[in-house]
């Protein structure tokens, strides 16, 4: 188990939807009623927090979330963002706007999509807008929290810098980027939020190609012949394996891998129950 601002206990791997949509994150998930199934049984299984956005659909995702699971079962913890648009299915059009009127709808219509009266985590989607600066986005959240839409902010995407910044003005619970065995370009922005507190929360923890290629787990050849030997002395996948070193790797980080398959996210989730040794770890 692992703790989200303070109060929030949820388990160490988490559940990303965000596959649960049409092609390209755009549309609705083409089998609606196996989406609907398949997000039931995960909490079934022990899915604790399931992880959204507005801009997956867009706006699709969270809708599917609220018909499969709402009312939320107790202690399920749903997390979406907001702060990017889209200005069609090509990504080339999705881009960060940071103005506080638009943020505080975000808020809004992501609440009123999920049919809650305060979301769990709300992260702000990119540090990377430049129509506001980055410390009044992070006002606008804080004045959504103060005023009880937000039990606790996250932010996704961000340098350490502006993490720093963030906590200077108002506590934050979780940041999100890309990380795993094969990417550890954030590892400074993960010491930063152990150190401060914050839960570390890697996308794409398992699919071991860059953002935007077609999904491989199994990764480079160079990566798999240091895993396949792992995998097998342990009897599990590279999948498991991955997800095992980012939870030896700290006990800030809190992996949020996405599928659309039963099977697999079982497997993720027994991830937990694999103990890799020092050896394996180097």
């Amino acid at each position: 188990m692992i703790t989200i601002g303070g109060d929030l206990r949820v388990g160490r791997i988490g559940y990303g939807a965000m596959r649960l949509t049409g092609p390209d994150l755009w549309g609705d998930y083409p089998d609606r009623d196996g989406g609907i199934t398949l997000l039931r049984q995960a909490v079934d299984a022990g899915v604790t927090l399931i992880d959204t956005a507005d801009i997956y659909g867009p706006h699709s995702n969270e809708l599917l979330i609220r018909d499969a699971l709402h009312p939320y079962p107790e202690g399920l913890v749903i997390a979406t963002k907001g702060g990017f648009v889209r200005g069609g299915r090509e990504f080339s059009t999705v881009d960060a706007i940071g103005n506080r009127n638009y943020l505080r709808q975000c808020v809004y219509m992501s609440a009123r999509r999920l049919g809650v009266d305060q979301i769990d985590l709300y992260y702000l989607h990119s540090g990377r807008a430049t129509d506001t600066p980055f410390v009044d986005q992070v006002l606008a959240l804080a004045e959504m929290r103060k005023g009880g839409m937000i039990r606790h902010i996250g932010l996704s995407n961000v340098t350490t810098g502006q993490l720093r910044e963030a906590r200077e003005i108002t506590e934050i619970a979780a940041v999100t980027a890309y990380f795993n065995v094969a990417a550890r370009h954030e590892g400074a922005l993960l010491d930063a939020a152990a150190e401060a507190g914050v839960v570390f929360a890697p996308w794409q923890p398992v699919s071991l190609t860059r953002p935007g290629d077609p999904i491989d787990t199994g990764g480079p050849d160079g990566l798999r012949r240091v895993l396949e030997p792992i995998a097998a002395r342990h009897d599990a996948t590279i999948p498991q394996v991955t997800l095992a070193w980012l939870l030896a790797r700290s006990p800030a980080i809190m992996p949020i891998p996405a599928t659309t398959s039963l099977g697999h996210l079982r497997e993720n989730l027994a991830a937990q129950d694999l103990e890799l040794t020092d050896e394996d770890i180097r």
